[in-house]
Protein backbone atom coordinates (compact mmCIF):
# COMPACT_ATOMS: atom_id res chain seq x y z
CA UNK A 1 0.00 0.00 0.00
CA UNK A 2 1.35 3.42 -0.88
CA UNK A 3 1.25 6.37 1.48
CA UNK A 4 -1.03 8.12 -1.03
CA UNK A 5 -3.71 5.51 -0.29
CA UNK A 6 -3.67 6.42 3.40
CA UNK A 7 -3.43 4.13 6.37
CA UNK A 8 -4.69 0.57 6.16
CA UNK A 9 -8.16 0.22 7.68
CA UNK A 10 -10.14 -2.88 8.52
CA UNK A 11 -13.04 -3.62 6.16
CA UNK A 12 -15.52 -2.12 8.68
CA UNK A 13 -13.30 0.99 9.14
CA UNK A 14 -13.28 0.54 12.92
CA UNK A 15 -9.50 0.20 13.13
CA UNK A 16 -6.30 1.37 11.52
CA UNK A 17 -3.64 -1.32 11.20
CA UNK A 18 -0.12 -0.19 12.10
CA UNK A 19 2.64 -2.81 12.04
CA UNK A 20 -0.03 -5.50 12.42
CA UNK A 21 -1.72 -3.89 15.44
CA UNK A 22 -5.29 -2.57 15.49
CA UNK A 23 -5.87 1.03 16.59
CA UNK A 24 -9.43 2.28 16.93
CA UNK A 25 -10.42 5.00 14.46
CA UNK A 26 -12.30 8.16 15.28
CA UNK A 27 -16.07 8.09 15.41
CA UNK A 28 -17.25 8.64 11.82
CA UNK A 29 -20.45 10.26 13.11
CA UNK A 30 -18.55 13.35 14.34
CA UNK A 31 -19.09 16.42 12.21
CA UNK A 32 -16.05 17.68 10.30
CA UNK A 33 -15.93 20.78 12.50
CA UNK A 34 -16.11 18.76 15.73
CA UNK A 35 -13.49 16.29 14.51
CA UNK A 36 -11.14 19.13 13.55
CA UNK A 37 -11.66 20.84 16.91
CA UNK A 38 -10.85 17.61 18.76
CA UNK A 39 -7.83 16.81 16.58
CA UNK A 40 -6.49 20.31 17.25
CA UNK A 41 -7.07 19.77 20.97
CA UNK A 42 -5.26 16.41 20.75
CA UNK A 43 -2.26 17.86 18.91
CA UNK A 44 -2.01 20.75 21.38
CA UNK A 45 -2.04 18.25 24.26
CA UNK A 46 0.63 16.09 22.61
CA UNK A 47 2.84 19.14 22.11
CA UNK A 48 2.31 20.02 25.78
CA UNK A 49 3.52 16.52 26.75
CA UNK A 50 6.74 17.07 24.82
CA UNK A 51 7.32 20.52 26.28
CA UNK A 52 6.70 19.27 29.81
CA UNK A 53 9.10 16.34 29.28
CA UNK A 54 11.83 18.63 27.97
CA UNK A 55 11.34 20.96 30.94
CA UNK A 56 11.26 18.09 33.43
CA UNK A 57 7.88 19.27 34.76
CA UNK A 58 6.21 16.07 35.96
CA UNK A 59 2.97 17.80 37.01
CA UNK A 60 2.58 19.52 33.64
CA UNK A 61 3.39 16.28 31.86
CA UNK A 62 0.72 14.40 33.82
CA UNK A 63 -1.81 17.13 33.06
CA UNK A 64 -0.92 17.04 29.36
CA UNK A 65 -1.25 13.23 29.25
CA UNK A 66 -4.70 13.59 30.81
CA UNK A 67 -5.63 16.16 28.13
CA UNK A 68 -4.50 13.68 25.44
CA UNK A 69 -6.79 11.06 26.99
CA UNK A 70 -9.76 13.43 27.11
CA UNK A 71 -9.34 14.31 23.44
CA UNK A 72 -8.94 10.66 22.39
CA UNK A 73 -12.08 9.68 24.32
CA UNK A 74 -14.03 12.52 22.70
CA UNK A 75 -12.80 11.37 19.27
CA UNK A 76 -13.94 7.82 20.06
CA UNK A 77 -10.43 6.35 19.89
CA UNK A 78 -10.54 5.38 23.59
CA UNK A 79 -13.30 4.79 26.10
CA UNK A 80 -16.65 3.35 25.07
CA UNK A 81 -16.81 2.12 21.50
CA UNK A 82 -18.72 4.23 19.00
CA UNK A 83 -20.40 1.33 17.21
CA UNK A 84 -23.64 -0.15 18.49
CA UNK A 85 -23.71 -3.76 17.27
CA UNK A 86 -22.18 -5.23 20.42
CA UNK A 87 -18.85 -6.16 18.80
CA UNK A 88 -15.97 -6.11 21.30
CA UNK A 89 -13.25 -3.51 21.34
CA UNK A 90 -10.09 -4.97 19.83
CA UNK A 91 -8.03 -1.80 20.18
CA UNK A 92 -4.30 -2.53 20.46
CA UNK A 93 -4.73 -6.23 19.64
CA UNK A 94 -2.57 -7.79 16.96
CA UNK A 95 -4.74 -8.28 13.86
CA UNK A 96 -3.60 -11.90 13.56
CA UNK A 97 -5.22 -12.64 16.96
CA UNK A 98 -8.65 -11.22 16.11
CA UNK A 99 -11.60 -11.93 13.85
CA UNK A 100 -9.69 -9.87 11.25
CA UNK A 101 -6.94 -12.53 11.06
CA UNK A 102 -7.94 -14.07 7.71
CA UNK A 103 -8.45 -10.68 6.10
CA UNK A 104 -5.08 -9.46 7.38
CA UNK A 105 -3.24 -12.65 6.39
CA UNK A 106 -4.64 -12.34 2.86
CA UNK A 107 -3.17 -8.84 2.64
CA UNK A 108 0.17 -10.04 3.96
CA UNK A 109 0.12 -13.12 1.75
CA UNK A 110 0.60 -15.38 4.76
CA UNK A 111 -1.68 -17.98 6.36
CA UNK A 112 -3.76 -16.77 9.30
CA UNK A 113 -2.39 -18.04 12.59
CA UNK A 114 -4.54 -17.17 15.57
CA UNK A 115 -2.77 -17.26 18.91
CA UNK A 116 -4.77 -18.08 22.02
CA UNK A 117 -5.22 -15.08 24.29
Amino acid sequence: MSKAEGPLKTPDSRYLVVRGRLWRTSNPDLSDDERQRLVTQLMDARRAVGIAKRCGDAAAEQSAHEAVGVAKIALGERGPVWWTDGSPDLNRHMARNTPYAEWFAALEGAPAVVEQQ
